[in-house]
């Protein structure tokens, strides 16, 4: 799981890794069986966007989760040859760091060029805005997919802070973008490659992912 280390929209809005695009995954995967490193560009601890711990019985029960956010991994100092799958949680700190790390567009690469499983839930797809293949083609060139819309961008007021918007840019290169009511669960495969819209996505954009891997 590859994470952002962005703490700031701005100097007025706070960001970061969504908390229930991390734990719920991660706790479908473990308990699933699957081993699961925690990454992020810069490792160490993770910043948390403040709007989603607004749940404190939901942050309570990931209590045990959210340890893993204390001390992550250096993503350029591991070895993917040792990986089945990546999954990129979401996030606003996503759209600030993940689309401008060499590491990740290698990384993501790796995964697409041997065919193995890819996933995202929400703003996490920024990770894959600008990631050529092998081929010289983007990653998401072709494929049926979804991430957090324009729409619930709007919704959210933050989209004129945004760098730009996801679901156009993800469309600018390629993306055969699908979308459901904004704030739905909502995911699609294509293959081995995994994507969610929104926060409501992420528990069956892990078991979506969990179904590839397997």
């Amino acid at each position: 799981m590859v994470l952002t280390n962005a703490s700031k929209i701005d100097d007025e809005h706070e960001t970061g890794l969504w908390l229930s695009e991390f734990a719920e995954p991660y706790e479908e995967f473990t308990n699933q069986g699957y081993g699961v490193d925690v990454a992020s560009l810069k490792g160490g601890r993770i910043p948390l966007d403040p709007n989603s711990l607004e749940d404190g019985d939901l942050v309570e029960k990931w209590k045990g989760v959210t340890k893993e956010l204390d001390q992550t991994l250096v993503l350029s100092q591991l070895n993917m040859e040792e990986y089945v799958g990546i999954f990129l949680p979401g996030g606003h700190g996503t759209m600030f760091d993940l689309p401008d790390s060499p590491e990740l567009k290698s990384a993501l690469a790796h995964f697409a060029d041997n065919d193995k499983v890819i996933g995202a839930v929400c703003h996490g797809p920024a990770g894959f805005v600008g990631t050529k293949l092998s081929n010289g083609k983007w990653l998401v060139e072709g494929k049926n997919m979804t991430g957090f819309t324009n729409e619930e961008e709007q919704q959210t007021g933050l989209d004129s802070l945004m760098p730009f918007l996801l679901e156009s840019r993800l469309r600018e290169q390629g993306a055969k973008f699908e979308k459901s009511a904004p704030w739905s669960d909502y995911v699609i495969t294509d293959g081995k490659f995994i994507t969610g819209q929104n926060p409501q996505s992420s528990q069956s954009t892990a078991e979506a992912f969990v179904k590839a891997l397997s």
